[in-house]
């Protein structure tokens, strides 16, 4: 029978926000990450009636251990919402139900939101900080701070909505965030590799500021091109061909 939880404690929630950043180094071709939810979920568990070692406690473990995978960073929203349900003593095949749906959507929105989004555009602003001249230690630190920034939100805010929505996380993994989220971060994205790369080019090849205009003007022209050709020529060697002029331009007018 389902009970209210108790309530989680800030220790506890710090302690399982800080297991959640080692879930990565659980991955192995059984259970994926199913072990770094039942490490970064064991905190919550010790609250289960026996406490520590308990029946319950172990039982609920064991299930937690189970195959799991989803992107590393919104697996939070699983760890907050099963600490929940086992808090509750939900239903044991609605558990099960949960980790296997959620899955699919959990991997999917995050592998979108960071790895094509997110990870890309972090990049492509340490590039425009090297570019404007900054030092080889401010380019990391900018490319590091971003980032992790980024990353620490969305694992902050899938363990409190996961622990504050239960099993019934759906609605929030449909926010405009995850469904216009991508696309708007692969548009600023563009935006900033279309500055970026022209002046990271400039300031490697030691060119003047006509130098630069002429590779932005490269960068531009090929952009037109592109979108002129309406995918008749492959992109990968437009770029190349542009690259090389850009290059031959900047040495020469070093």
């Amino acid at each position: 029978m389902t009970i209210a939880a108790p309530p989680l404690s800030v220790g506890t929630r710090m302690l399982v926000l800080a297991r959640l950043l080692t879930l990565q180094g659980s991955y192995n071709y059984e259970t994926m990450i199913g072990n770094g939810i039942a490490f970064a979920i064991e905190p919550a568990l010790r609250l289960l009636p026996g406490g520590r070692g308990g029946e319950a406690y172990c039982a609920a473990l064991a299930r937690q251990s189970r195959y799991f995978n989803a992107h590393p960073y919104l697996a939070a929203v699983a760890v907050g919402a099963l600490a929940r349900a086992e808090l509750s003593l939900e239903n044991l095949e609605r558990i099960e139900r949960f980790r296997t749906a959620a899955c699919g959507p959990l991997g999917s929105v995050g592998d979108r939101l960071v790895w094509a989004a997110w990870l890309p555009l972090c990049s492509l602003i340490a590039l425009l900080t090297f570019g404007l001249g900054a030092s080889p230690f401010m380019v990391v630190a900018v490319f590091l701070g971003t980032y992790n920034v980024g990353h620490l939100a969305l694992r902050i805010w899938g363990l409190n909505v996961g622990w504050s929505d239960g099993l019934a996380v759906a609605p929030a993994l449909s926010t405009p965030l995850f469904r216009r989220g991508p696309l708007m971060l692969t548009r600023v994205a563009a935006v900033v590799g279309g500055v970026a790369i022209p002046l990271a080019l400039a300031r490697s090849a030691g060119a003047s500021p006509l130098g630069v205009f002429i590779i932005g003007g490269v960068g531009a022209a090929g952009a037109v091109m592109l979108g002129l050709t309406q995918g008749r020529v492959q992109g990968w060697r437009v770029s190349l061909a542009l690259l090389i002029v850009a290059g031959v331009a900047a040495m020469v007018l070093r």
